[in-house]
């Protein structure tokens, strides 16, 4: 008698597990709706009109240690 009512427990859980999941809120699909595309937001913060930086290369700052 207990196996069946863990068994019919553990079936709920699942059920209601797989549920949840499955559903996604409506307030994230409306985000994700709105959002701009990534050109859009360049041109919005004008990324194209920074200064280019230059770096320098740092590769011999930290030397691979010496193998004996």
């Amino acid at each position: 008698m207990r196996l069946m009512i863990s068994a019919i427990i553990v079936v709920a859980l699942i059920a209601v597990a797989t549920s949840m999941l499955r559903s996604r809120p409506r307030s994230v699909e409306l985000l994700a709706a709105a959002m701009p595309s990534l050109n859009e937001l360049h041109d919005t913060a004008r990324v194209n009109q920074l200064p280019v930086q230059e770096v320098e290369d740092q590769s011999l700052m930290y030397p691979a240690g010496i193998k004996q």
